[in-house]
């Protein structure tokens, strides 16, 4: 068998979908939108999922992350005002990306069964983002769906 390191693993293969769980505990991670790969989230957006995400910004400002969006909140920043209305993707407490292949990587990863092991996998889809390929797909997400101009301002930084 041809085993890679760790360190020189996709996101994917060191992250695999845990198993399907209808438990409280993973009925509660639906309520807070789980995190894209960036490849993922390049995707989604050819998918046409580009109106039901959401710019999260790093608390430094020094990144972003597309993610699904909270509902109410699509095309949007992440708003903390919105944070209580759970995941634009959760009806009748159900994915709609479960199964499609459009499912975030955070979202698939997450199970009760793996205590702690969420922020590992989190802290890593941030080092995905901050990235050149990172930047580059929010400022394409931003000008497709004329997050710019809703927001009053131009980027500066292209």
């Amino acid at each position: 068998m041809n085993r890679r390191p760790n360190h020189l693993k996709s996101l994917t293969e060191k992250y695999p979908p845990s198993e399907p769980c209808d438990c409280e505990i993973c009925k509660s991670y639906c309520k807070r939108p789980g995190w894209w790969t960036v490849e993922e989230a390049l995707n989604a957006m050819n998918a046409g999922y580009s109106n039901r995400m959401m710019l999260e910004m790093a608390p430094e400002m020094t990144f972003g992350v597309l993610s699904p969006a909270f509902k109410g909140c699509e095309g949007n920043y992440a708003l903390t005002i919105f944070s209580n209305q759970g995941c634009t993707f959760l009806k009748n407490n159900l994915c709609e990306l479960h199964g499609t292949g459009f499912q975030p990587l955070e979202c698939r990863y997450c199970h009760h069964n793996r205590k702690g092991l969420g922020k590992v996998c989190h802290s890593d889809l941030e080092k995905d983002w901050h990235t050149p390929d990172g930047k580059a797909l929010i400022a394409q997400w931003c000008m497709t769906t004329g997050f710019w101009e809703k927001q009053k301002f131009l980027p500066i930084n292209i």
